[in-house]
């Protein structure tokens, strides 16, 4: 069975390029969410495997959609890795304090991202 990833990213040609690199190379189904209220409703429709979230988004931000990903009975255990341009200590603590499971600066090397998101699929097996 195909491992479902949801990326939620207010940046269309971005979300789409690791879309592709990622379908590419595995048997992953991505599904693209550009708003964080957005990304929350899918979550809890299609129940993902993996969240690759956004911190800078227009609207609800990203450390609050994690808040409510996190606070959900539905969405609670879907692992989420804060993928973002924002590379501060601060953010990444605030970003763990939420249970994130990993934090990903972009741009990022398309091995790097692989392997990140290989090893917390792994984890949940």
């Amino acid at each position: 069975m195909d491992k479902k990833i949801l990326i939620i990213d207010d940046e269309e040609d971005f979300c789409y390029f690791v879309k592709q690199n990622l379908e590419a190379i595995s048997n992953y189904e991505i599904i693209i969410a550009n708003k964080g209220k957005k990304g929350i409703q899918i979550a809890r429709k299609e129940k993902p495997d993996l969240i690759l979230l956004d911190i800078m988004m227009p609207g609800i931000d990203g450390f609050e959609v994690l808040k409510r990903l996190k606070g959900n009975e539905k969405t609670q255990r879907i692992p989420v890795i804060m993928f973002t341009a924002k590379d501060e200590d601060e953010a990444k603590i605030k970003a763990s304090g939420l249970y994130c499971e990993d934090y990903i600066v972009k741009p990022v090397e398309n091995v790097v991202l692989r392997a990140k998101i290989h090893r917390v699929l792994d984890l949940r097996k």
